[in-house]
């Protein structure tokens, strides 16, 4: 499903809600930072807490930025780095993973110039896997629009899955749909069918058999794409892989004996509404 990136009136450097008292914190008890557009990355964040119970979180949605995949791309980077430099000031992250396959996809290199002190984890679509993975040969990337136009999404395949039919669909839908569920709100089938519908593809007696989801958003609607997909494939979610990256690069020490502070969720809109905080209250998190 092609899509048009367009320039979006947005201030380069969003506000970032300031802690009154800053704590020296000792190195055990510096957070790892998950960064996202919105609610999205708490898919990352569930399975890293699972690898990584003993230590702290600091969730940062950019939802005054979101949706990503409508930013013209110059401007997108520099409002994530400069972002950044507010957030690894403030928080002093042991560890930063973006849980954004449009963020991962166009800023990594940026970032890690720009903060050469602060290990930085992305986020990328799942081909290698999904190529290692298919029976049929026939792989769907089901991801934002700007994903799918990213030369870093097109040297994946090329690099892993040249073997393989894939098929890149650019959902502009999805994410704010999985969005809204996640907040309970009720979601059309209909609607939901029709974003996922260009992943399945039947040729030659050989049908789709792996579905990666290359936006952190889209495992929310797991589920839901389960019931309403013609056949059954594999929906490839890469969060646990993600955490486990996150968790190699780590010092490996134990924070069980600092008394940390709470987990905690930022938004750079600071205002989120009152479905959002129950959410991230739900996940363990403080919305600041």
């Amino acid at each position: 499903m092609p899509a048009t990136l367009s320039a979006r009136p947005r201030p380069i450097a969003p506000r970032i809600p300031q802690r009154r008292k800053r704590k020296r914190r000792t190195m055990t008890d510096r957070p790892v930072l998950m960064f996202d557009s919105g609610i999205g990355g708490l898919t990352v964040l569930r399975e890293a807490r699972v690898l990584m119970p003993d230590r702290r979180f600091v969730y940062v949605a950019d939802d005054a930025g979101f949706p990503y995949g409508e930013w013209e791309e110059e401007a997108l980077k520099r409002r994530i780095v400069d972002l950044f430099g507010s957030l690894i000031e403030e928080h002093r992250p042991e560890i930063a993973v973006i849980a954004c396959n449009t963020a991962s996809t166009l800023v990594m290199a940026e970032l890690r110039a720009a903060y050469p002190k602060t290990p930085f984890v992305g986020t990328v679509p799942a081909i290698k896997p999904a190529a290692e993975r298919t029976r049929s040969g026939f792989v769907s990337v089901l991801a934002t629009p700007g994903t799918v136009k990213r030369a870093y999404t097109r040297d994946l395949i090329q690099s892993f899955a040249a073997q393989c039919h894939v098929r890149l669909v650019g959902s502009q839908n999805l994410a704010r749909m999985a969005e809204a569920h996640i907040r309970g709100e009720t979601m059309d089938d209909a609607a939901i069918r029709a974003e996922i519908e260009p992943c399945f593809v039947e040729e030659d007696g050989k049908r789709t058999d792996i579905v990666v989801l290359a936006c952190t958003h889209y495992p929310f609607l797991a589920n839901v794409f389960r019931r309403l997909a013609p056949w059954p494939v594999d929906w490839l979610d890469p969060a646990e892989a993600i955490a486990r990256r996150a968790l190699s690069l780590l010092d490996g020490t134990s924070s069980n004996a600092v008394e940390h502070e709470p987990d905690c969720a930022i938004f750079t809109s600071a205002k989120p509404d009152f479905p959002t905080r129950r959410l991230m209250q739900g996940f363990g998190l403080k919305p600041v």
